[in-house]
């Protein structure tokens, strides 16, 4: 089951994983291009999907995704909680709306994933990917309220893989800098238009980071996989 799963890093991870043999349900709000992700999917690989409309905002949705699923294919092996949204406002200017938005989807998206998904994930010794970010770990001084909620998914992977990698399950922090895909605030340029092709990450390159932690066997081997652009560091 992959969050966020209709554009972006998201719909890369459903391809890859699809191409990897695994049968994938896609969650987003947007179920047009969930449906033309699927499609696509279908049509190249032998893999299953099904489409189901969910607001990670909400838990009950998020609920009957992961339920979803399970009737669907037998079990969940795989959740990937990557629904998540970025608005660059200064924390002075932020709205309270923005500030709720980014808290909602970000924070308590990611804790409704993996309060669903645990009891079956443990039940096959599951994996569960959180997609984070370079502003978890670093300084984000153009938007304080984003970083504060990757450092907030940071945490939890971490006291999560300590509370269930006992139990089996795989926790793991996936840590992009910039990704050129559609993701930017109504004031600022996507990524995808800010960069062009080989000045940054691209979506499958977070999709094979992705599929790479999911492969270990036990799934408990990768706890944290960063994606830096080479030349990052020199702006610190």
């Amino acid at each position: 089951m992959v969050t966020g799963a209709s554009s972006g890093i998201g719909a890369a991870t459903v391809k890859r994983l699809a191409e990897d043999g695994a049968d994938v349900v896609l969650a987003a709000r947007s179920e047009d291009e969930l449906e033309s992700i699927a499609s696509d999917v279908s049509a190249t690989t032998d893999a299953e999907t099904r489409v189901v409309r969910t607001d990670v905002t909400d838990p009950d949705q998020v609920a009957a995704a992961v339920e979803a699923t399970v009737e669907t294919f037998g079990s969940l092996d795989i959740v990937v909680a990557n629904a998540g949204l970025g608005i660059d406002e200064s924390v002075e200017e932020i709205s309270d709306e923005s500030y709720r938005l980014m808290m909602d989807v970000n924070v308590d998206g990611a804790f409704y994933t993996a309060r669903a998904a645990l009891p079956h994930l443990r039940e096959g010794d599951g994996s569960l990917v959180f997609v984070s970010s370079f502003s978890g770990q670093y300084p984000r001084p153009k938007n304080p309220v984003y970083a504060a909620t990757k450092w907030w998914i940071r945490g939890f992977a971490l006291s999560l893989q300590g509370s269930v990698g006992g139990d089996g399950i795989g926790v793991t922090q996936i840590n992009p800098t910039e990704v050129r895909t559609d993701f930017g605030s109504e004031d600022d340029n996507p990524m995808n238009e800010r960069f062009e092709e080989g000045e940054v990450t691209e979506p499958s390159e977070v999709a094979d980071a992705i599929a790479f932690a999911v492969a270990q066997n036990p799934p408990t081997h990768i706890n944290s996989i960063d994606i830096y652009r080479r030349d990052k560091f020199t702006h610190f």
